[in-house]
């Protein structure tokens, strides 16, 4: 679980810089918060699980600012091209 938790954070922050696919960053940055949860019980790899937990976060942190940042982009648009 600990490896799977640190892969899926390492994937989901990659996957916050494509823009409109941020929405995959971010379930793949709740599936890493959970797998890093689950790996924490397994002492012989506790620090993995928590590098894992500690991507994900961010990885969760940075996939929402990116797609609202999309979004709104993406209206912003709408409505100047609305206005012409």
């Amino acid at each position: 679980m600990a490896v799977a938790s640190l892969v899926l954070g390492i994937i989901a922050i990659v996957m916050s810089f494509t823009g409109g696919l941020g929405w995959i960053g971010i379930i793949l940055a709740i599936l890493g918060i959970i797998f890093g949860i689950q790996g924490k019980k397994d002492t012989a790899h506790a620090g993995l699980a928590k590098a894992g937990f500690v991507t994900s976060i961010i990885a969760l942190f940075w996939s929402v600012i990116a797609f609202v940042a999309c979004v709104l982009c993406a209206a912003g648009l709408a409505a100047a091209g609305a206005s012409l």
